[in-house]
């Protein structure tokens, strides 16, 4: 009795690791309503330390166009190589597009869904930390992103248009939002570069007048000494 309890506890465990092993869609509540996707966008700024490497995975279904910038913004520490190598995946694991500039863009279509990974890596800097702002996510376009295009079948041409000129004003206000964040990635850089040029000229400038100073002292200190003539006694008179 208690094989045959074994065995059937086997055969119970082997399947539920097999139906959790499977590689399925997330999929929603009812057929109405869309596939859950979670957030799209993502916007942020991190510091990578020397030769360290930052992943992200960012899940996208197989119709979307997938985006990814990054600029490094500056670095931290004794080191100031500010490239960095910036590499996406597929959710097999393939890897798609390399980078490996101050500043890029690796930007592709989705051929297949699941989660795909983004890595940073700072292998340039092994004493110096670097940041970097990102800006990546994943949008669609046709009319596999509505749910409820079945029921706007119905609508009449007049609403069609409306909706066809909203959706061209949304794809185009989206793609000013993307550049708009790009060119605000690199004010901030410039911002940084800019702060850092200003105080290593108030450093400079202050080692510099504090120098200056100091050589002032010492010229008049040794002038002083030069023309110092010592106190003469009868028992103490300067030889010839």
């Amino acid at each position: 009795m208690f094989p045959l309890l074994f065995g059937a506890g086997l055969v119970v465990l082997n399947l539920v690791s097999s139906a959790t092993s499977q590689k399925t869609e997330p999929l929603s509540g009812t057929g109405d309503q869309p596939l859950f996707r979670g957030a799209d966008r993502h916007d942020f700024a991190i510091v990578i330390p020397p030769g360290g490497t930052e992943c992200f995975w960012q899940f996208a279904h197989q119709t979307g166009y997938f985006y990814f910038s990054y600029e490094v913004q500056r670095t931290l520490g004794m080191s100031h190589d500010r490239h960095v190598a910036a590499t996406a995946h597929t959710p097999q694991g393939f890897l798609i597009e390399t980078s490996k500039h101050v500043r890029g863009q690796i930007n592709f279509s989705t051929h297949e869904t699941g989660f795909y990974q983004l890595c940073l890596a700072n292998q340039q800097n092994r004493f110096g930390s670097v940041q970097v702002y990102l800006n990546f996510g994943v949008f669609y376009e046709g009319p596999e992103m509505d749910h409820k295009e079945n029921e706007r079948k119905q609508l009449n041409d007049t609403l069609d248009a409306i909706e066809e000129s909203t959706r061209k004003v949304y794809y185009n206000i989206f793609h000013m939002w993307r550049h708009y964040n790009f060119a605000r990635m690199r004010k901030t850089a410039d911002f940084f570069l800019l702060q850092s040029n200003y105080n290593y000229v108030n450093w400079w400038s202050t080692a510099q007048s504090l120098v200056i100073v100091l050589s002032g002292i010492l010229q008049l200190y040794f002038l002083k000494r030069l023309f110092n003539i010592p106190m003469t006694t009868e028992t103490q008179k300067p030889r010839c």
